[in-house]
């Protein structure tokens, strides 16, 4: 249980970290913004309370908006990501459940599951924060193509960073 709770802790810091340091600094015109921090709720196990999942995406937002001078705005998005958690996996649950010790990855619940579960969430998150930073709907094809092409190129590397650091260590 603490060891899970630390490494909770360590990837929340190294989200926020490549976030901010790495990511922050990438240029993909104004279309493309990759936010992989977001993969933190994401991989949140599915035993976690669901104050804790909201406190933990509040937190996450909050850090977030600290380094990108948002005023929020991450923070809001974040919890309204985390709030649809609990949503978005009751509704794509197996029909048995989910198994003890199972987490939400694309090693544990496959990729077809996976992009059900993230592209839900992460289009949230997305549709939730670009609408807001614009706030007018005058904008509103040219922000929806901002949150359709971030939230493929948020999904390709939160894919990227799971098939890297998060995949088993079982190659025989």
């Amino acid at each position: 249980m603490t060891t899970e709770v630390a490494k909770n802790i360590a990837r929340f810091i190294l989200l926020v970290l490549l976030q901010v340091l790495i990511i922050q600094n990438i240029n993909l015109t104004g279309y493309m913004i990759l936010l992989p921090y977001v993969l933190f709720v994401l991989i949140l196990p599915f035993e976690t309370n669901k104050l804790v999942v909201l406190f933990s995406s509040f937190l996450l937002g909050v850090c977030i908006d600290y380094f990108y001078d948002s005023s929020g705005l991450h923070a809001s998005a974040c919890t309204i990501m985390g709030f649809a958690r609990y949503y978005v996996l009751k509704y794509i649950a197996p029909r048995d459940g989910y198994d003890v010790g199972v987490k939400p990855t694309i090693e544990d619940m496959g990729l077809e599951w996976y992009l059900r579960y993230a592209g839900t969430l992460v289009f949230t998150h997305h549709f939730f924060l670009f609408y807001m930073e614009i706030f007018r709907f005058s904008e509103f094809f040219h922000t929806l193509l901002r949150v359709i092409l971030s939230s493929i190129g948020t999904l390709i590397l939160i894919y990227l960073i799971q098939f890297l650091f998060f995949t088993s260590r079982r190659r025989e």
